[in-house]
């Protein structure tokens, strides 16, 4: 494989740079979402970023961008759409909602109830929407970016466990580290307004052929036999885990597997390592699962499980085989 996949995603870094300072980790899940085909959640307190990152990335992209700003008293027909009756010509309409689009950024998604949040779960998984019964195709680079504040925020909803399990990958915006705020500052200081994005010279820079060309060469990844036990051990070792009521699922293991080959194809590679599973499943899998009350109060956490997973799972020695 050429390095294309691999210049892309550089050249994507790059742009959503010159608006945000840092925030390594959350560049990379974009990244793995965009070109493994899947979704991103990115959950942060307010003021760090979250609706900034995918604003730049539509940007970037040039694709068509819609943004629902999710609240309690929306409901599912403002997301997908629905019929409008004409009384000029006595027929019904179809009226599509936000969600046929290319790149969909749900604005803090868990502040509307589970009815509503619940609109989304079939586009994300079957890239369809339903209106009164009949079914319409979404657009072939549909991407949902949703940003959540922390649940413990008030005015929020825990979102359903099947539509968190829709989610490639989950990142989190934190504060930033002492040099990066003063990075920070200092843009702020020369001019850099995160309302005027253009002027920072974000633009287009990847163009949908690309992308799609792109996802193509992350499926075609080599993952050895080996390499596809591992990501099995790891998922099965969640399930296992005392400390957990609820543990991975087989969606969760594709999706391990299809960011393992993103993480692959970014680095310029047309094989998978067993440090592409290793670095990319703390996004894929940590907020799928759930702790028990008991653990929680001793301090467990997902992350810890994960952490601890990983340790515990042999690495294979051997991934070049078929």
């Amino acid at each position: 494989m050429d390095s294309t996949t691999s210049r892309l995603a550089a050249r994507l870094r790059d742009g959503l740079h010159k608006v945000v300072v840092g925030q390594e980790d959350t560049v990379f899940a974009l990244s793995l979402a965009l070109f493994g085909d899947g979704h991103v959640l990115i959950e942060g307190v307010p003021g760090t970023a979250k609706t900034l990152l995918v604003r730049a990335l539509a940007l970037l992209l040039g694709a068509d961008f819609r943004r629902i700003q999710f609240t309690p008293d929306l409901m599912p027909s403002d997301v997908v759409g629905t019929t409008v009756f004409n009384p000029q010509s006595a027929q019904f309409t179809t009226r599509n909602g936000p969600v046929f689009t290319n790149l969909l950024l749900a604005d803090e998604i868990n502040r509307t109830p589970p009815k509503t949040q619940a609109a989304l779960l079939e586009a994300m998984e079957e890239r369809q929407a339903t209106i009164d019964g009949v079914s319409f195709p979404l657009p072939p680079l549909f991407m949902v970016c949703a940003t959540q504040n922390p649940i413990e925020c008030e005015g929020t909803y825990p979102l359903p466990e099947a539509q968190i399990d829709r989610f490639m990958v989950k990142a989190s915006t934190g504060y930033p580290s002492v040099d990066e705020e003063l990075e920070l500052l200092s843009r702020g200081a020369a001019g850099f307004d995160a309302r005027y994005l253009e002027r920072a010279g974000v633009a287009q820079t990847v163009t949908a052929d690309e992308i799609a060309s792109a996802r193509r060469d992350v499926r075609a990844v080599h993952v050895a036999g080996s390499l596809q036990r591992y990501v099995y051990d790891i998922v099965a070792g969640t399930r296992s885990a005392g400390e957990l009521s609820l543990g991975a699922s087989p969606r969760a293991a594709l999706h391990l597997l299809v960011a393992t080959q993103a993480s692959a194809a970014i680095d310029g590679r047309d094989f998978a390592t067993p440090d592409d599973v290793k670095s990319v499943a703390p996004l894929v899998v940590t907020h799928r699962l759930i702790v028990r009350p008991e653990a929680e109060v001793e301090g467990v956490t997902a992350a810890t499980v994960v952490s601890r997973v990983l340790d515990s799972v042999a690495v294979p020695k051997d991934t070049t085989g078929a």
